[in-house]
């Protein structure tokens, strides 16, 4: 029996879990305390995910995969990443080289299947970065490269900020959805109330009260301006950390194509009327639920995308819009169909692209948004089913 595998090393991953947890609930509590009783949500969304060694994505447990709490489109099948390659290396063609730069690489299977398909095509890049703050999934990382493409590492580098006159593609695989969102209810009388996080007898409880949080108000009027959101009781989320990542990353990029993959709707998907309680989730252990003061450090924390103001932050930063379609239309677009038939394990592949493809799966619920900057062209990626029109 492998020594990790023990009866005291499972006690003790325990009792390391609980540890981690009561720290981060200390450290979340005098956040509420400096907070004069109310943590906005998005504060608390921070810590609970980001917290220096101690919030989810970089206290070192398990993540992605059948060990972890979800599984990723490039854990679920090769394909996933093989069309990924076939539209980086459309635009490395047309730059005549360059770099790709991953954002939060998670377990390296989408760096490595890319990486892969673009040696078989003969169309690496110079370098691909991955921006990862977490040193424990750097190493994972790292490992993972070395182990299945160990002919390649040398061309990947990690990266703590973002780059300078990046020329290339900008890889964003479920990256929006885990920044932190805050949260709005609408009030009898028609006013907004912020939603907080209190500490009520040593319980970690939401509470809402008049906005605190700057920009918020303006944001929420803004979307009721277009009809949504203003009905009684009605509560959702607001990203207010895009405008800020999108215009430090169209400084970063000289030329190229940004794609951001993630689940998500336009705008009036995202605040249709019946979809009254928002679209905040949790994951863990491959169990879905709706409680984020659980599991605390211990599970993921995510809300869905509205892609409409992905693509209006992306146009205010100097980008230029690509394309919007579904994850479907996506890989088929980059031939993801004569993928499956090309390859001794057909079966296996065809087993993979029915939960990438279809609607009931990953198909319809992810979708993809690039931004172009430095270039007007048109990618293959979008050339089966554009859907900006309904942005």
């Amino acid at each position: 029996m492998n020594h990790r595998d023990t009866p005291l090393s499972h006690d003790r991953d325990a009792a390391d879990h609980a540890d981690l947890g009561a720290r981060l609930l200390a450290l979340i509590r005098a956040a509420i305390a400096d907070a004069d009783g109310l943590l906005p949500f998005d504060r608390f969304m921070d810590l609970a995910l980001y917290a220096p060694g101690l919030g989810y994505y970089v206290a070192g447990a398990p993540k992605f995969g059948p060990g972890g709490d979800f599984v990723t489109a490039p854990e679920l099948s090769p394909l996933f990443g093989q069309c990924v390659a076939a539209q980086c290396a459309e635009v490395l063609e047309r730059l005549g080289g360059g770099d790709l730069f991953e954002f939060g690489a998670g377990s390296g299977a989408l760096a490595v299947k890319v990486l892969r398909e673009l040696d078989r095509l003969g169309a690496l890049p110079h370098q691909y970065w991955i921006l990862e703050l977490s040193p424990d999934l750097q190493t994972r990382q790292r490992e993972r490269i070395q182990a299945e493409v160990p002919h390649l590492a040398a061309r990947c580098g990690w990266l703590t900020a973002l780059p300078h006159n990046l020329r290339g593609v900008v890889l964003a695989n479920e990256v929006l959805d885990a920044m932190p969102v805050q949260r709005f209810r609408v009030r009898e009388d028609g006013g907004v109330d912020e939603v907080f996080v209190t500490d009520r007898a040593g319980q970690l409880v939401e509470t809402t009260a008049p906005v605190r949080s700057p920009g918020l108000a303006e944001a929420v009027a803004a979307i009721q301006s277009e009809g949504f959101a203003q009905t009684a009781g009605y509560a959702s989320e607001i990203n207010p950390h895009l405008a800020p990542w999108l215009s430090a990353l169209s400084d970063a990029v000289q030329s190229g194509l940004v794609l951001l993959i993630d689940y998500g709707y336009p705008r009036s998907g995202y605040y249709q009327a019946d979809r009254t309680m928002g679209t905040l989730l949790c994951h863990h252990r491959h169990q879905t639920h709706d409680d984020p003061y659980r599991h605390l450090g211990r599970q993921d924390i995510t809300a869905h995308v509205d892609f409409t103001a992905v693509a209006e932050a992306g146009l205010a930063a100097g980008f230029e819009l690509a394309g919007f379609t579904t994850q479907a239309h996506f890989l088929l677009g980059c031939g993801i169909d004569g993928l499956m038939t090309d390859s001794p394990d057909a079966l296996a592949r065809a087993l993979g692209a029915k939960q990438l493809l279809l609607p009931t799966a990953m198909g319809e619920r992810f979708k993809v948004l690039g931004l172009n900057k430095g270039m007007s062209d048109l990618w293959r990626g979008f050339s089966v089913r554009d859907l900006r029109d309904r942005l």
